[in-house]
């Protein structure tokens, strides 16, 4: 059962909620750090990278304290769409043009992020609904069927597990003429991968505490104190594993990341007669190459979730909020025109993360300052790749040489370029995909 609390209508009677859709908070929290304490390493952020890089670390015998300041998972680690992907985030082509050189190595970084968390859900033995289906990005229009074709032919040459599939013959809704295939990852239940790390980690001998934000993080020659609101805690070496909110720490490099919120919608179930005469008789999930994706899965629930299409940017402190009536409303118009036989499946409730941006649109990690770590894996693909950037770190914080994979993402220099994610871009690339869809329709 989803908790309901915390939830208020919204667009067409559509359930908010300020947490997520897929799992309900946990009962009981870990301890709030009080007083002085002391460790070897120290984990701030409580999302995939950090509780996959505190087990990790813990595992190998160092004494660690991770801190979060809601609950392990509370983050975009539960919120997110589920895709366990083996891609980069940005268009292949665009990524040949600024990183033809490293391109290699970031298709390697990311093939095998996706092999290390399909690994780690059966270490764990998580129970999260994990499906190998992999995914497809999938084109809606004769001009992004092209830019597939392509793209695949890229991604191939770089070394990736990929393959150019026609719609119809592949078992994709009508609607999506074709696209490239992702044999590696699926799909799963992202709350309940994120809760079942908890559990690992609540049953390590980390020591975890919950409700502790930190306020300060302050090198000095013999180790970092760290400052929270119930006390401090000295440590050697930390890792920020911050992501999204990152800004908030004065020690993160700066313009190292934008937030922006992605919203999700699910809806009433949907019979699997009624799914299949659809076209989409495969259990893949899909993304469109629009500039701002969207995403359509379906659930173990019988329905089907869709999102993103839409993005907004930050302003102030993050925190808990609820999706916004315009996103939601355009990501259901979406919806209906990617299935328009299913013009009478209702949405049912909506709910949103922040999840982090880089300028290079790549996965980071680096050295922020003298003992003081960072790594940053998300750019829409932290499922896969944030346990598995937390892990490579924690193996370096532990004495281990850089792993190949973790210096292809390496910053030598914590310096970033400034964002082109403003509220004004985000909301050019959204009418420009619109006016495509239009243009689309109209020949169609």
């Amino acid at each position: 059962m989803i908790d309901i609390a915390a939830r208020r209508a919204g667009f067409a009677g559509v359930s908010y909620s300020a947490f997520s859709g897929w799992v309900d908070r946990p009962a009981a929290f870990a301890p709030m750090l009080e007083g002085e304490l002391s460790c070897d390493i120290a984990v701030v952020g409580g999302g995939y990278a950090g509780m996959a890089a505190a087990l990790r670390l813990a595992g190998r015998g160092a004494d660690v304290a991770l801190l979060e300041s809601g609950f392990c998972g509370w983050g975009g680690s539960s919120r997110n769409a589920g895709y366990l992907s083996n891609a980069l985030a940005g268009d292949p082509q665009l990524l040949k043009t600024l990183y033809a050189r490293r391109l290699p190595g970031l298709i390697r970084y990311a093939d095998a992020a996706a092999h290390f968390t399909e690994g780690l859900i059966r270490r764990l033995a998580i129970d999260c609904d994990y499906e190998p289906t992999g995914n497809v990005i999938a084109a809606v229009s004769p001009g992004q069927l092209r830019r597939t074709q392509r793209n695949a032919r890229i991604l191939r040459g770089a070394g990736a597990d990929v393959e150019f599939v026609e719609g119809a013959d592949f078992g994709l809704p009508n609607t999506f003429l074709g696209g490239v295939f992702e044999r590696v990852g699926g799909l799963l239940n992202p709350g309940k991968f994120a809760l079942g790390l908890r559990d690992a980690l609540l049953a390590s001998g980390v020591r975890v505490h919950e409700q502790t934000t930190v306020r300060a993080i302050e090198p000095h020659s013999s180790g970092v104190d760290i400052d929270v609101t119930g006390g401090r805690l000295r440590a050697e070496r930390v890792l920020l594993a911050t992501n999204a909110y990152s800004g908030a720490l004065a020690i993160a490099p700066k313009r190292m990341v934008t937030p922006v919120w992605t919203s999700l919608v699910e809806t009433e179930p949907v019979a699997p007669e009624r799914l299949a005469a659809t076209g989409w008789t495969r259990r893949t999930g899909i993304i469109t190459p629009h500039t701002i994706l969207e995403n359509y899965r379906p659930t173990p629930r019988g329905t089907i979730m869709f999102g993103t299409r839409r993005l907004r940017t930050a302003q102030g402190a993050l925190g808990a909020r609820e999706p916004d009536d315009a996103v939601v409303a355009d990501l259901v118009r979406g919806f209906h025109e990617r299935f328009p036989s299913l013009g009478d499946v209702a949405p049912e409730r909506a709910w949103g993360g922040w999840i982090a941006m880089t300028s290079s649109l790549l996965p980071v990690a680096g050295e922020a300052a003298r003992n003081v770590f960072y790594a940053i894996g998300c750019n829409g693909h932290g499922l896969a790749q944030s346990p598995y950037l937390g892990t490579l770190l924690a193996d370096r914080l532990a004495g281990e040489p850089t792993h190949e994979d973790l210096a292809a993402v390496w910053r030598g220099r914590p310096r970033f370029a400034p964002s082109v994610l403003s509220a004004p871009t985000l909301h050019a690339a959204w009418t420009l995909d619109r006016m495509a869809d239009r243009f689309h329709s109209r020949r169609a």
